[in-house]
């Protein structure tokens, strides 16, 4: 276990800057283990010793996991001058963790998006080796057919030229607007939407449901977000 500073901690589970902690310290607000920690540059070891703050026992982490039910309008980016992100949807605590996310949502698709600052784990989910499923709901303009269900499960060329793997696409209800389920093994640029593009049809709505065995909890109104569980953490880990 490797030990740290102080002030580094306390800043990046949000408890202000280093200045501000250097205050807080001065001020007498700091124990280590029972002892007040005059001196914000000290190395504690965080996942053993006793750090309380204002009165609160802190609980450290190195990582953090969270499951964000996207809006739509809202970009899969950390930063952007012009337009509101994921991260903007994070409380101060949980963006002092600087966590970024997982691959990408197109601005205009809903749904399961990870957040983490875990970049092993995020590195195995986005693999191309792996080929970790991610599966979408879709409204598309116009009746699918079976004889699209065979096409997707061929794998489809794209506008570019590329030929994507093969994908499992499920209709849930025909007619002129049809409801489908489509599962993917990849992650190309509006991939979703060219693939239908692809055999003539339009996607008018798109939601990601699962990614790997995760699966977005419909208790999360959009916008929402929670930590993962550990079981749910555990899933991830297997992909």
């Amino acid at each position: 276990m490797k030990s740290q500073r102080l002030d580094k901690i306390l800043a990046h589970l949000g408890y202000g800057s280093r200045r501000e902690i250097k205050k807080l310290a001065k001020e007498g607000q700091i124990s280590i283990n029972g002892v007040m920690a005059k001196d914000a540059g000290i190395h504690v070891l965080p996942e053993q010793d006793e750090i309380i703050v204002s009165g609160d026992l802190i609980n450290y982490r190195q990582f953090i996991y969270l499951m964000l039910n996207k809006p739509a309008g809202v970009i899969s980016a950390t930063e952007d001058s012009k337009t509101e992100t994921v991260l903007d949807l994070l409380d101060e605590s949980e963006q002092a963790f600087k966590p970024f996310p997982v691959g990408r949502l197109d601005k205009d698709t809903e749904g399961l998006l990870l957040l983490t600052n875990d970049g092993k784990l995020s590195h195995q989910l986005l693999s191309p080796k792996k080929h970790v499923p991610k599966i979408y709901y879709a409204r598309v303009k116009g009746e699918v057919t079976i004889a699209h269900v065979a096409k997707f499960r061929e794998g489809l060329v794209l506008d570019d030229g590329y030929h994507t793997l093969p994908g499992e696409l499920e209709i849930r209800q025909g007619g002129p607007i049809s409801e489908v389920e489509l599962t993917i093994y990849e992650g190309k640029f509006h991939q979703v939407k060219r693939m239908f593009q692809a055999v003539g049809k339009e996607v008018i709505y798109l939601k990601r449901i699962k990614m790997g065995d995760l699966s977005l909890d419909n208790t999360l109104p959009l916008g929402g977000y929670r930590e993962l569980t550990e079981q749910e953490l555990a899933l991830l880990h297997k992909s």
